[in-house]
Parts: C-alpha cells; sequence; structure tokens
C-alpha cells in the first residue's frame, strides 16, 4: 500500500483519493524524525512483551528516522559506549570503525576515543568532532534528562551533512530521551516481575513450566551470595541492596536479561547450563561448574571492593529444569555454611564431604539413639579427669588410623598416642579392634563433640 504525508490540514484530498493512495496529515510544527518513528512504530505495532514495549524496535525507528534527516548514517549508544540501535538508510556513508562497531555493538575502545566521549558528555549540545586514523568524522550529541547522561547520537559526517544537521540531531536525541526513558522503566517493571517470579520458583510455588517460557531457562544452577556475617556492615540492609545490584549487573553483562532476587539477607540468581545435566559428559560438566565458579568469584571480588565488605558465594548442584530450583536453593545455602574467609567461593560438589557432614549432624542430633554412643563417655571422662582422648581419638581416626600421623596432627610422641589410646579402651571400654564402632565414634566425634 503507497501512502504520502503532508504537512498541515490541506492536503490533496481529491487527488489521493483518485489515485488510491492514502493520505495522512500531521501538524505543521512536527519534525520528521518524530512523524517517521511515529508511522514506523504504527506499522511495526505487536502486542507488547511482558514487562514493556517495544522500545528497542522505536530504537532503531528512530535511529534510521534522524539518518533520515540529518543525512549521515546514525548509531544511538548507552553511557558505557554499548550499541542499542543503528540506522540502515541505503547509500550513506559508513566506515571501519562503525562496522566493527555494528558487528560487536559496542565501539571500538582507544584513548582517542575515550576523549571525543569527554567532549561530547560535557558539550550542551551537538559537536562536530575530527575523524580518528581512517575513520571519517563524526557530529555527536549527548541524550539527557533532568541533568542525567543516558546515552548519545553519534553521526557519520562524510560532508554531505544537512543544512541543519545540528539542530535535527538535537531534535533527535530529544526523542531518544524519552525512549530511553521509557525503556529504562520497562526494564526496571520486568526486573521487579523476573525477581518476584524467581522468588516464588526458590519457595517452590511457581509453575515451573511458565517460569521456563518467560525466563528463557532450562537446566540451571542457583547462585547464592551473602555478606560475612561476622563483619559488621554500617547499614545492613542498603548493603544487601546493593549487593543485589552487583550479582545483577554481572549476570546481566554475562547472560544478558537475568532474574536475581534478594531474600533474607541472601541474594540468589539462577546461572544457565545449557547441556546439562542430560548426557553431558564429565568434562562438560567439570568446564559448566568452573565457568560458574569463575564468575561467582569475579562477583565476590567485586563486591567486597565496592562494599568493604567480604562477599560469600554457594553455588548449588545443576538441575535439568526449574522445578529443581528449590532443592538446587538448598545445596547453596549449605555451602554459604561451610564457608568462610579461607574458602569465600565454592560448589556443592566441592565442598560435597563437608555438606554430608553437617547434614549427618543434624540428623544425629534430632534422633536420640543416633546421639547416644560412647562419645559421651569419652567426653565425660575427659572433663573429669584432665585426660586428651577425645582429640587423641579423633586425631588417629582422621589420619587413618596411623600413629604416626596421629602425633604430627597432635604434636606429640607416637609412644604418648598409643599410650593414650590404651588407656582409653580401658577407662572407657571402647572397642578399637571394631570397624563399626570405629566408624560410628569416629563419626559421633567428628559431628557431635564440636572438638
Amino acid at each position: 500500500m503507497t501512502g504520502v504525508v503532508v504537512r498541515g490540514p490541506d492536503g490533496p484530498v481529491a487527488e489521493a483519493q483518485s489515485a488510491g493512495v492514502a493520505l495522512l496529515s500531521v501538524d505543521e510544527d512536527a519534525a520528521w524524525h518524530q512523524v517517521h518513528l511515529l508511522l514506523a512504530s504504527a506499522i511495526g505495532a505487536r502486542p507488547a512483551a511482558a514487562g514493556g514495549g517495544d522500545t528497542r524496535g522505536e530504537l532503531f525507528a528512530l535511529a534510521d528516522a534522524v539518518a533520515a534527516a540529518v543525512g549521515g548514517a546514525t548509531a544511538i549508544e548507552d553511557p558505557r559506549q554499548r550499541i542499542l540501535a543503528y540506522s540502515t538508510v541505503p547509500g550513506q556513508a559508513t566506515d571501519e570503525d562503525r562496522r566493527q562497531g555494528i558487528l560487536g555493538l559496542r565501539v571500538p575502545g582507544s584513548p582517542e576515543n575515550t576523549e571525543q566521549y569527554r567532549t561530547v558528555f560535557a558539550a550542551p549540545g551537538p559537536v562536530r568532532l575530527p575523524a580518528l586514523a581512517d575513520a571519517l568524522p563524526r557530529l555527536a550529541v549527548a541524550v539527557r534528562a533532568g541533568g542525567e547522561t543516558l546515552g548519545s547520537l553519534w553521526v557519520v559526517d562524510d560532508g554531505r551533512l544537512a543544512p541543519d544537521a545540528e539542530e535535527a540531531l538535537a531534535q533527535g536525541a530529544s526523542t531518544a530521551a524519552l525512549l530511553l526513558l521509557r525503556a529504562r522503566a520497562a526494564q526496571e517493571l520486568a526486573r521487579h516481575q523476573d525477581g518476584d517470579l524467581l522468588r516464588r520458583l526458590l519457595e517452590g510455588t511457581a509453575d515451573p513450566d511458565a517460569a521456563a517460557l518467560r525466563l528463557g531457562l532450562e537446566a540451571v544452577r542457583v547462585a547464592a551470595f551473602a555478606l560475612d556475617s561476622t563483619v559488621p556492615a554500617p547499614d545492613g540492609e542498603q548493603t544487601a541492596l546493593r549487593l543485589l545490584d552487583l550479582v545483577r549487573l554481572q549476570c546481566e553483562a554475562r547472560y544478558g536479561r537475568h532474574a536475581c532476587v534478594l531474600v533474607d539477607g541472601v541474594v540468589y540468581a539462577l546461572l544457565p547450563a545449557p547441556g546439562l545435566p542430560g548426557p553431558a559428559t564429565a568434562g562438560a560438566r567439570r568446564t559448566h561448574e568452573q565457568r560458574h565458579l569463575r564468575l561467582a568469584e569475579d562477583i565476590v571480588r567485586r563486591a567486597g571492593q565496592a562494599l568493604r565488605v567480604p562477599v560469600r558465594a554457594g553455588l548449588g548442584e545443576v538441575v535439568p529444569s526449574l522445578a529443581g530450583v528449590p532443592s538446587s536453593r538448598d545445596d547453596a545455602d549449605l555451602v554459604l555454611r561451610v564457608l568462610g574467609p579461607e574458602l569465600p567461593v565454592a560448589s556443592a560438589a566441592g565442598v560435597r564431604p563437608r555438606l554430608t557432614l553437617m547434614r549427618l549432624s543434624e540428623v544425629l542430633r534430632e534422633r536420640r539413639e543416633l546421639a547416644m554412643g560412647a562419645w559421651q563417655e569419652v567426653l565425660a571422662h575427659d572433663a573429669e579427669h584432665g585426660t586428651d582422648y577425645a582429640r587423641t581419638l579423633l586425631a588417629w581416626f582422621e589420619s587413618g588410623c596411623d600413629m604416626a600421623g596421629a602425633a604430627k596432627l597432635l604434636a606429640v610422641h607416637p609412644n604418648t598416642c598409643r599410650y593414650r589410646l590404651r588407656q582409653a579402651q580401658q577407662h572407657v571400654g571402647i572397642a578399637l579392634d571394631d570397624p563399626d564402632e570405629r566408624l560410628v565414634l569416629w563419626l559421633q566425634l567428628r559431628t557431635l563433640a564440636q572438638l
């Protein structure tokens, strides 16, 4: 279908009707790039995605509109030099810097580039910038709203820009500010909705299939980040919220849109594990785990520096679908309990023996018949007579029942260990030649005695 757009109410209505051409009239004061944006948005209109409209499509439409009005290839960037949208108007000049930026959706970094960005962000309006290396000159303007810099518009200047290029670019920046503010509001709403969905997944109250469709995730592991409770923070609640922002920022930089949530002082995130657990090889599993550990270590390091409070991170096991998120969360929470200054980051698989013993100690304490045994008599004898049988027994067990190894752990002579073990058997009545009694006594001393 063909259409014609005219300014003002007095258009060639009769001629358009006779030719079968759609005629649209716009206000005489309307800027052409705004008209182009409205038309492009209307033509490409479709139901809005959850959490916001098609702001990305509108940014591309705006880039095309500004390129047509200014006369040069245009790009819209955020303050961190990431390219949000770019024009595709045929016949406009380009250069290698623009091509590389579009391919990577990021402006190639250089000291000269950095200096030009400082100039643009300091200027009150459009700025003409000289060519860098083999690139063409640029016309650029900062995008601002309420004194805040939201990004910038850049136009390739091949010497054939429109006479009113600077005015048209300033108008484009004004429209871009509205779109970027709307995109931010939509992003914040989507983050809130995703965070609420993740909270319900962690609790086991969300529909995992619907959540998988919204989040685009299947196999995942839960990562839990928490401030070191032994180090006082000036404002714990605010510091935890800052930790949430830091975790979200790093996860979004790695995975794009990402769900993170703060629950009872712990920040939870879902780390994608495509292809797992399935029929993946052991090597693939280790590769995924190492990647997730490196990400967690990077977040812990950055967060510790920014917040001036040590941060710990525990990674749960990979689960095949979002239905398993509660169990992976349990793993991650348990890992947090065994971490400390010497081990600030770990996965459940990496500290499985510690987790098993921790769970065993909980079970043993809950069941009277499992908590009773010779270990109590050993501790009672030590308390009453000043002996050190319990520590000697534990050292002997943990050195593989090797007398020299136990003596080294205790920093005593092997004969001292040998004597203590004989005395323990005689006074307490334990049978160290019975493997079952050795096993039970070791477990109880290891998990219940808190030596």
